[in-house]
């Protein structure tokens, strides 16, 4: 059974309660309100026909009603019947010499000598002689004025009528309710008084007794002269008539004070708080108990309870988290906290620019950094760089008649399967295009000009610095498009499956390299290879007829190789250096073919050689094991993890080992970090993995060591930085 009214799953009224019950929840309005639980309505208990057994007035409040008094009467505590107030038991009713006490209301008097002067509470001496106000037989009951012709003219108090004498004053039911208890009407005769249903006149004609009062009181009229139908005995509450007198008793939550006639009401928080949970009021005869914000009061009307406002809809824009009479709404990253519930994106570009060196772009929850024409996002995704990219290395070499060739990639190698047979290989970074098209002569100008902070050429990676010719900013850099060569090859009977040679061949193939073999494109830039081997296309057209139903492989080579103009001398222009390149490029991929031909091509990655087709005539592989880049997981292929490559030889994937770091899934390779020592965590999954990064304050080319210091006027707070800001302001 859930407990909708713990959980706040119910539907009842605010002024109803809710009940648990097996498997659902009934709800019953609160006294005072009527309805059937889900509605409740306010009952207006003053219009009963006895006037909610108010005897004066009934105020209607929710959920429940006042009795109140008119004035110079107090209320019982019976919080009903309404008794007269002594206002001569207070200061002598403010009265200079004489009060004297009535039903509803009092009266001052002067001594002999004095009268009442107009404020009817002080006496002012009578003067002996005069035709005024001030002689002593003006004759006005109340108040006496002055006319203009020098005579006299009577005035009553509020509350009074002049009489037809026009000297005397006569009570109305406005004053003191004229002297009765309960109700009052005004008659030619003067107030006439009357009592509340349940009450019946006494013989004064003024106080009003209880029914059941009334027949012992006839009797005991005799006996005492105290009696429960004169003013109630004197006691504020119930009163019983006694031989010895009456008897004062009082109502639960108050008790009888020691004069024996007077209820004081008992104040129940004063004990353990009322028993309440947190704030306990005190009311006329009873008490109440509230929560804090925050919390609701449960249904023994005692205990509180937190509101786990989490639990409604739409508290907060991104996160809620529950507290003790609260929450707290926090953001996702990116965005930050208005008001109490709403979260906004920061933007991140209108301070500092992000901390991007060239340009910044906000989006909702982060930000981009971005660069210039001909330069490219450092790895540390705020400054700019020129490129020079790891490199790929195509080695032939011919012993006889057998050629044979390896393309070493050392990093930034990419294996994409595409489906069984077909794959794409790549190594090394594409040469720097805009727009997809070859970027023009000028656009390193727009890069490394004077408007645009310079891109800094980074180290190769894996070399050491001393093998890189340095330039500060490389103004000339990569100004002519790279040279772009295709071939494409034919294997028949094999099919596409990149797997690790076999053991002997790896030995062989060790000695051919010792041999020494040369290596025919070392000095041609080749910056990226794309190698594509597909066995899915079917041959077309014409050949299609008379071809049997032999599989044909196709291998595809994209080489990109870059010009470097410093290597212009005064024999050989730029054409010319475009030309030996694009020669040596042709006679590399001769040879290629040749040793594709003979079989005798393989992949170098991570120190292990691949083959790139199987022959048909090979029997294949046993079931068991996955293709490269994949390991067995139970029953499934599983793709290597991010900072793990694949084994050729154990079929396994491996973590990255220190100095090197993988960013993608089923690799067969780690990419080598900038300072290409063996420092670092083993199975790092980006580049912020490397160790050697510059602290904030210190900047270098790369972001690595060996760094600079900031220099004077200028800051960096970040790590593995290759810029540093300027401070501005002169400062």
């Amino acid at each position: 059974d859930i407990d909708e009214c713990v959980e706040g799953t119910d539907n009842c009224h605010i002024d109803a309660i809710c009940q648990n019950t097996p498997k659902s929840y009934k709800c019953i309005c609160k006294s005072g309100y009527t309805g059937d639980g889900k509605h409740c309505k306010d009952v207006d208990e003053c219009e009963r026909e006895d006037n909610a057994g108010c005897v004066h007035e009934c105020v209607n409040i929710p959920g429940n009603y006042r009795c109140t008094c008119y004035d110079g009467f107090r209320l019982a505590h019976d919080g009903h019947n309404c008794l007269d107030l002594d206002e001569c038991s207070e200061g002598n009713g403010g009265c200079q010499q004489t009060c004297v006490n009535m039903m509803g209301s009092y009266e001052c008097f002067c001594r002999e000598g004095f009268f009442l002067s107009d404020n009817q509470h002080t006496c002012i001496q009578r003067p002996e002689e005069g035709m005024n106000c001030m002689n002593k037989n003006h004759g006005c009951a109340h108040i006496c004025r002055e006319t203009p012709k020098g005579g006299i003219a009577c005035e009553c108090r509020p509350g009074f009528e002049l009489t037809k004498n026009q000297r005397d004053c006569k009570l109305t039911c406005n004053y003191g309710n004229g002297g009765c208890q309960h109700t009052c009407d005004d008659t030619d005769q003067g107030p006439k008084c009357g009592c509340h249903v349940k009450f019946l006149l006494h013989s004064d004609g003024v106080t009003c007794i209880g029914e059941r009062h009334f027949q012992q009181h006839v009797i005991l009229e005799t006996f005492s002269n105290e009696t429960c139908a004169v003013n109630n005995g004197g006691c504020d509450s119930k009163c019983h008539d006694a031989a010895t007198g009456v008897h004062c008793s009082c109502p639960m939550g108050f008790m009888l004070q020691p004069d024996r006639k007077t209820c004081k009401d008992i104040d129940e928080c004063r004990l353990n708080n009322g028993g309440c949970d947190h704030i306990c009021r005190n009311t006329v005869g009873s008490f109440e108990c509230s929560c804090k914000k925050g919390y609701k009061l449960l249904i023994n009307e005692r205990n509180c309870q937190d509101i786990d406002e989490c639990s409604f809809d739409r508290t907060c824009d991104h996160l809620c988290i529950n507290t003790p009479g609260s929450f707290q709404c926090l953001c996702n990253k990116g965005y930050t906290l208005y008001g109490l519930t709403h979260c906004g994106d920061i933007d991140e570009c209108s301070i500092n620019r992000g901390g991007c060196k060239f340009g910044c772009i906000n989006t909702p929850g982060s930000y981009q950094c971005t660069c210039p024409a001909g330069c490219k996002l450092h790895w540390n995704k705020k400054d700019c760089i020129g490129s020079v990219p790891p490199r790929a290395t195509l080695t032939c070499n011919k012993t006889g008649k057998k050629d044979s060739c390896a393309l070493t990639c050392a990093s930034k190698a990419h294996f994409l399967p595409e489906s069984d047979s077909s794959y794409t290989v790549s190594c090394g970074t594409p040469v720097l295009r805009q727009g997809g098209q070859h970027r023009p002569t000028n656009t390193s100008h727009q890069c490394l000009g004077k408007g645009v902070p310079g891109c800094p050429r980074p180290p190769l990676a894996g070399l050491p610095r001393a093998g890189v010719v340095e330039h500060p900013l490389f103004p000339l850099e990569t100004v002519a498009a790279p040279i772009k060569q295709k071939a494409s090859f034919k294997i028949k009977d094999a099919k596409c499956h990149l797997h690790p040679r076999a053991k002997g061949k790896q030995e062989e193939a060790g000695k051919a390299g010792v041999q020494g073999g040369s290596a025919p494109c070392s000095d041609c830039q080749v910056a990226f290879v794309n190698l594509k081997c597909d066995s899915s296309k079917k041959g077309k057209g014409r050949r299609a007829r008379n071809s049997s139903n032999k599989e044909v492989t196709r291998i595809t080579l994209e080489f990109e190789a870059e010009i470097k103009p410093e290597e212009i001398t005064a024999s050989c222009n730029l054409p010319c250096l475009r030309q030996r390149v694009e020669k040596k490029l042709k006679s590399a991929i001769k040879a290629l073919k040749k040793s594709i031909n003979q079989e005798r091509f393989l992949l170098r990655f991570a120190g292990m050689e691949y083959e790139v087709a199987r022959k048909l005539s090979v029997a294949p592989e046993r079931q068991e094991s996955c293709g490269p880049g994949q390991q067995r997981l139970g029953s499934k292929c599983v793709s290597c993890s991010q900072g793990t490559y694949y084994h050729g030889q154990t079929e396994q994937c491996v973590p990255c080992p220190p100095g090197t770091y993988q960013e993608k899934e089923g690799q067969l390779s780690c990419d080598l970090c900038p300072r290409g020592d063996a420092f670092g965590p083993v199975g790092a999954t980006n580049i912020t993995g490397c160790t050697g990064q510059c602290p904030p304050g210190q900047h270098s080319a790369d972001g690595f060591k060996p760094c600079q210091p900031c220099p004077r006027g200028s800051y960096q707070p970040e790590v593995g930085r290759a810029l540093c800001f300027p401070c501005g302001g002169g400062l």
